[in-house]
């Protein structure tokens, strides 16, 4: 259920599923249930065949006796294509009409008489011509579920459609490779934070995992920092301080590690350098206005103060890329922990 939420959060989808199950309802429900289309002052064409061959004998009937032949054409006209064929279908029914009335109403509309099957041929005048009786053409009713059926067949199949184009699309295979990002935050969460109550230290006020993982060109993880209280105190973060060599992804020699408070007129910053960024002496100088050089080592502790806060930044996990560049000098993978403390006696 949570999964199909978050398909419906992208308007692509919820868009592809409101299509269709709009059409179904307004087809089917509205359409053919609740409101029904009412066919009023309809013309004797798009009558049923049998209520087409009612009309005709009608029409037959009234001519034989007021012989109005206007009125008569005008009748065989309101059949439109179908006037033949029904004329046709009403001889060959038990409810024909008389074959003098049939002849004589012919001779007033200028057409003549069909052929019709067991029907005797001194009711035909000579010369006629034998034209070919459609099978039930006009008749709407039998149309009606071919047409309901090929209407879902397109609903089904521009459900389908959407379903490969739109939703199966944008969904990321199972199979994809994990980007940077997506390995670093795996290794953030199976990260185990330090418990400093069970060494006998006051908890911090804030306790942050961060982890770098080449590739991720972008890397830059801020925290905000608060009192138990919600009280806003200041800020820390780890972000890309150096590079070395050329091309993508970067190759990074040095992150800065960085506490802001907000009762401090400045920002403490440390700067975390690779072993050949440490040792180089142009490399190390350059970092160094940014903020004192500490070479980065597993397990090791860096202390930051500010006016009222204090951070400790551990190193969890590390590991350096290799490649052509010189040994040691980009990093691969960085962990680090960050704990803020108030400062004692502030």
């Amino acid at each position: 259920m949570d999964k199909i939420r978050e398909l419906l959060k992208n308007p692509y989808i919820s868009g592809a599923v409101g299509l269709v199950v709009g059409a179904l309802f307004g087809l089917i429900v509205l359409g053919w249930g609740l409101f029904p289309v009412q066919w009023v002052n309809a013309s004797p064409q798009n009558l049923r065949p049998d209520l087409q061959q009612e009309y005709l004998k009608m029409a037959i009937q009234s001519f034989a006796v007021d012989t109005n032949i206007p009125a008569a054409q005008q009748h065989w006209k309101n059949l439109g294509p179908n006037a033949v064929d029904t004329l046709a279908q009403l001889q060959s029914s038990n409810n024909k009409a008389p074959a003098n009335q049939v002849q004589a109403f012919l001779v007033a509309v200028n057409i003549a008489a069909p052929v019709v099957t067991g029907s005797p041929a001194a009711t035909l005048p000579a010369g006629t011509v034998t034209p070919t009786p459609s099978t039930g053409a006009g008749n709407t009713s039998s149309l009606l579920i071919p047409l309901l059926l090929l209407c879902l067949l397109l609903i089904v199949i521009f459900g389908a459609l959407a379903y490969v184009f739109l939703i199966r699309g944008r969904m990321p295979s199972s199979k994809a490779p994990a980007t940077p990002v997506m390995q670093a935050q795996e290794l953030t969460r199976q990260a185990e934070k330090t418990n400093f109550a069970s060494k006998g230290q006051e908890a911090p006020v804030a306790q942050f995992m961060t982890t770098y993982m080449a590739g991720d060109d972008l890397y830059d993880d801020s925290f905000s920092i608060d009192s138990p209280s919600g009280e806003f105190l200041g800020e820390c973060g780890v972000g890309i301080s150096e590079t070395v060599g050329v091309g993508e992804p970067k190759k990074v020699a040095a992150f800065e590690v960085w506490l802001f408070d907000k009762n401090d007129i400045q920002t403490v910053t440390k700067v975390l350098m690779s072993p050949h960024a440490f040792d180089d002496p142009a490399i190390h100088q350059r970092l160094e206005s940014k903020g004192e050089p500490i070479l980065t080592e597993p397990g090791k502790h860096i202390l930051l103060e500010t006016a009222t806060l204090q951070l400790e930044a551990r190193v969890v996990d590390m590991n350096y890329g290799q490649g052509a560049m010189p040994t040691n000098s980009f990093f691969d993978r960085l962990t680090l922990e960050l704990a803020v403390w108030p400062k004692v006696g502030v």
